[in-house]
């Protein structure tokens, strides 16, 4: 069994942060291993508290977790602070491994989840990472970059690391698409599902960017593996089970017509 490694934050409501990625490494028969970064107090309406780990123990964690198994990829979600960014990437870098950041800056509800002067600090991690998947707001607050703006496109194209901007909404003839744009130098690849419209988006940038590393450890290709993880969002939100009194989660189940054969 592949093991996975998540550096993440605690949501308390259980649909998003390390609690998802949890959920998600095991729909696709990998096993999850977590360092936590910061515990946060939320629900589906929003996060009340954040208490973020010292960043000695959070570097305690990844140490002992690389220790002990033969981990085949990781996934970065929220780091909340610079100290903890600083850690991480000194922990990470050199590994031969996967590595999938998801730059979490602010949550489905709106609350901020990564502190103002940490900006800079996520920038270099840039660098040591596989993919970066930031939504239409967190490219635009890292990258400047604004859906059809061509020349806000030099900042993401100039990176070593593949980008995957999510969920930008297109109509067409045959219906509303999800499409997702991932980004390498000058070369761009979409992919698309047909839209769900649905209120329960709770934790689908944490699941999507933790099923993408377990696909990368399962040894398929970055865009592969990019494919299988937006087919399994699809489902999840199709499948939602409508609880909370906010943006409810998504259902953590591979299955429907939206199963990918490896």
């Amino acid at each position: 069994m592949k093991v996975v490694l998540s550096i993440a934050g605690s949501d308390s409501s259980g649909g998003a942060g390390i609690q998802a990625d949890l959920k998600t490494f095991e729909a696709f028969d990998v096993f999850g291993t977590t360092a936590i970064t910061a515990l946060t107090a939320q629900n589906t309406t929003g996060v009340e508290q954040i208490v973020p780990m010292d960043a000695s123990f959070v570097q305690k964690q990844i140490e002992m977790v690389l220790k002990d198994f033969d981990v085949a990829a990781i996934k970065i979600g929220m780091l909340f602070n610079r100290e903890i960014i600083k850690v991480v990437g000194e922990t990470i870098k050199g590994l031969n491994i996967p590595v999938v950041l998801d730059p979490v800056s602010i949550s489905k509800a709106g609350s901020p989840l990564l502190e103002e002067d940490a900006l800079s600090a996520m920038h270099a991690l840039f660098e040591d990472v596989t993919l970066i998947t930031p939504n239409q707001h967190e490219a635009y607050h890292f990258f400047g970059y604004r859906q059809g703006d061509s020349k806000s496109l030099d900042a993401i194209q100039s990176l070593k690391t593949p980008v995957l901007v999510k969920h930008h909404v297109v109509e067409l003839d045959e219906g509303k698409f999800s499409v997702d744009q991932l980004f390498f130098h000058k070369q761009k690849r979409v992919f698309q599902t047909p839209m769900i419209e649905t209120s329960n988006l709770h934790g689908t940038g944490c699941s999507f960017s933790s099923a993408i590393a377990a696909n990368l450890a399962l040894g398929h290709s970055l865009e592969r593996s990019i494919s299988i993880a937006k087919k399994f969002i699809t489902y999840g939100l199709k499948e939602a089970p409508n609880i909370g009194n906010g943006p409810g989660p998504i259902h953590h189940k591979k299955g429907g017509e939206y199963v990918a054969i490896a």
